[in-house]
């Protein structure tokens, strides 16, 4: 980065006046506002990173007064829907997931059986539309996740939008992406502990990752 360097000089005094010092104004190349930032010690990326706070990557952190902390990370569980598959949307919808922060943990595209698909929505199933209901979810393939992160239930229920995306918000994925409750184009977990059942659910033993990414020190104090 080339800045400006400012030298003082003493000249002559001007005929009449007595005034000795002019300024002369050049550009210095080999000067640079980087060097204040690099006189502080950056943080290695890695596994056993610290992050300012010197506390060790995944011990627990402070949380400040008035605040609540959760027992343990939440997970969500979400979903593209058939609609979302075939429409091409399997890459922007993960996109929102992975721009805000969160950690995938598990990642598969399945083919959902009746049987599984009236288990995930049993507690719809006195609804005139669960038959309905059960034949879209299983007409093509869908893909499976499972998120990590602080939050994570109600914060990926506010990046999905309202049921009927025409009242969901711009910028939610259904805001932007549907148009129809019946083709809404994705799921998500409506609570931590529906989280937890529904990873169970539809991850068999073995499937789900554990790992931490080093983008962590860069987003949790």
């Amino acid at each position: 980065m080339e800045t400006m360097a400012v030298r003082a000089r003493t000249a002559a005094p001007l005929l009449g006046t007595g005034r000795r010092t002019s300024v002369a104004v050049r550009h210095s190349p080999s000067l640079s506002f980087a060097c204040a930032a690099s006189a502080r010690p950056r943080a290695r990326l890695g596994v056993g990173l610290r992050a300012r706070s010197g506390r060790a990557a995944g011990a627990p952190r402070a949380v400040p007064p008035g605040i609540v902390a959760s027992a343990e990370v939440e997970q969500s569980y979400i979903m593209v829907k058939p609609d979302g598959v075939q429409r091409g949307l399997v890459g922007e919808i993960i996109s929102r997931f992975e721009k805000k922060g969160f950690l995938l943990k598990g990642l598969k595209l399945f083919q959902c059986s009746k049987d599984l698909a009236q288990e995930h929505y049993k507690d719809l199933k006195d609804k005139p539309f669960f038959p309905t209901l059960i034949d879209y979810i299983t007409s093509g393939p869908v893909v499976c996740m499972a998120w990590e992160g602080d939050g994570v239930v109600a914060s990926a229920r506010k990046l999905i939008g309202a049921t009927n995306p025409l009242q969901a918000e711009p910028g939610t994925i259904r805001g932007d992406l549907a148009v129809q409750t019946g083709r809404n184009v994705v799921h998500g977990s409506d609570s931590p502990d529906n989280g937890k059942r529904e990873i169970v659910l539809w991850f068999k033993e073995g499937e789900l990752c554990q790992w931490e990414s080093v983008q962590t020190a860069w987003l949790i104090e």
